[in-house]
């Protein structure tokens, strides 16, 4: 670890107390610990975002997060999709993935490559837009975010990402615009006050070393909005992700919000590692040390699923790693993603059919992953989430 990474380090783990892993509610029906709806409102955006309330605490365990909104059902980060999730029982949902506009606003996409989640192509007027850039070292080929002013990329529309897996998605394309970031915080608000309750949200800093790069900073520029909106305090209702250490260790610096690291294949690096020429991978990271390295500047890890329990060369689950408990040991939450319930995503004992858009049997699924001892999981579907903690807390 650099001397610069220590000392985040060091000055975060001063900063405040680590939350430890029993931060989420034992129960699926715990209630929320935030002042009256009401009350908040009236006392502003500072005391609506719960400042003086429980923070992680007051959520469930374990707490269903919905993916990019509702996007088993609606195209992903849209308030379509958003809206849905919360209809459909989500406790946490995860608006949006962040990246930069050529003007620097903050959007809700998937990747800052949109041609495959908007309707841009069919956009004559940005035909000369295409082109191929080193996305975190890979060719890629497309319309990117950082190309576009805000004005521009509110001209587009939204559309499925996966129609091969969700045909039934497309009925919506077209339907909504991208939202901004700022856009969401407002939304978090007035869905509080509709619903009678505290709404979370869960953003990821997109590919933060790229942009950095080309004068875009994330961290900046999110801190500046929380900030602002009166949410960027130890019991916000806004936990914040990133899959570059470095992106969490900045914010860390900048905001009191619960932190996350997110965690791909044991294999591979961070980007801001190669960047760094640090190399460690991700098995790195899950060994007791590289967890306790963690502890100090973050809440918790948002590892992929395989890291729970792996699969083996048929795609069927095998043992559960240590890892639930060695992160748990460091007061450590985590957070893994992604359960959805078509056949392709499920593990192949789960699968029925071949069908790519068919569903398997995704309540064995979550049971299986909920009895790891995980504080959450990120779900496409969030009523199926919901229905599935319900008959695992029954037993």
């Amino acid at each position: 670890m650099g001397s610069e990474q220590a000392n985040e380090k060091t000055q975060g783990t001063g900063r405040r107390a680590i939350l430890g892993a029993a931060v989420f509610g034992a129960a699926s029906g715990a209630v929320l610990g935030l002042p009256g709806v009401a009350g908040a409102a009236e006392a502003g955006p500072a005391a609506a975002a719960g400042r003086g309330g429980r923070g992680l605490k007051s959520l469930p365990k374990p707490a269903i997060i919905g993916h990019r909104g509702a996007s088993g059902y609606r195209p992903e980060h849209t308030f379509g999709s958003y809206n849905l999730a919360l209809d459909l029982g989500a406790d946490v949902v995860e608006a949006g993935d962040l990246v930069p506009t050529k003007d620097g606003h903050l959007v809700c996409r998937h990747e800052p490559e949109i041609g495959g989640t908007t309707d841009v192509a069919s956009h004559p007027e940005f035909a000369g837009r295409k082109t191929t850039k080193m996305l975190d070292g890979v060719a890629t080929t497309g319309w990117f975010t950082e190309d576009f002013t805000l004005a521009e990329l509110k001209t587009l529309r939204a559309i499925e990402r996966i129609p091969a897996n969700r045909p039934h998605n497309t009925l919506y394309n077209g339907r909504w615009e991208i939202p901004t970031f700022e856009e969401v915080l407002k939304w978090q608000d007035e869905q509080t006050r509709k619903r009678g309750k505290q709404v979370w949200i869960y953003p990821e800093t997109k590919h933060p070393t790229y942009f950095r790069k080309l004068g875009l900073g994330l961290e900046e520029r999110v801190a500046k909005l929380l900030r602002k909106h009166g949410k960027d305090g130890r019991n916000a209702p806004v936990m914040l992700q990133s899959f570059e250490p470095s992106s969490i260790q900045r914010l860390n610096q900048l905001v009191d919000n619960p932190l996350v690291v997110l965690l791909s294949t044991a294999d591979s690096r961070p980007y801001d590692f190669v960047e760094a020429g640090d190399p460690r991978t991700v098995a790195d990271l899950i060994t007791p040390k590289g967890l306790r390295e963690i502890a100090g500047y973050a809440q918790g890890i948002g590892p992929t699923l395989d890291l729970i329990i792996p699969k083996d060369a048929n795609g069927n689950l095998t043992k559960p790693t240590t890892l639930v408990g060695d992160a748990h040991k460091v007061g450590l939450i985590l957070t893994p993603y992604t359960m959805r319930n078509e056949n392709p995503f499920l593990p192949a004992e789960f699968r029925k059919g071949s069908a790519a858009d068919g569903y398997g049997d995704s309540f064995g699924a979550f049971k299986t992953y909920f009895a790891t001892g995980i504080d959450a999981v990120f779900t496409d579907n969030a009523d199926t989430g919901v229905l599935a903690r319900a008959d695992f807390l029954a037993g």
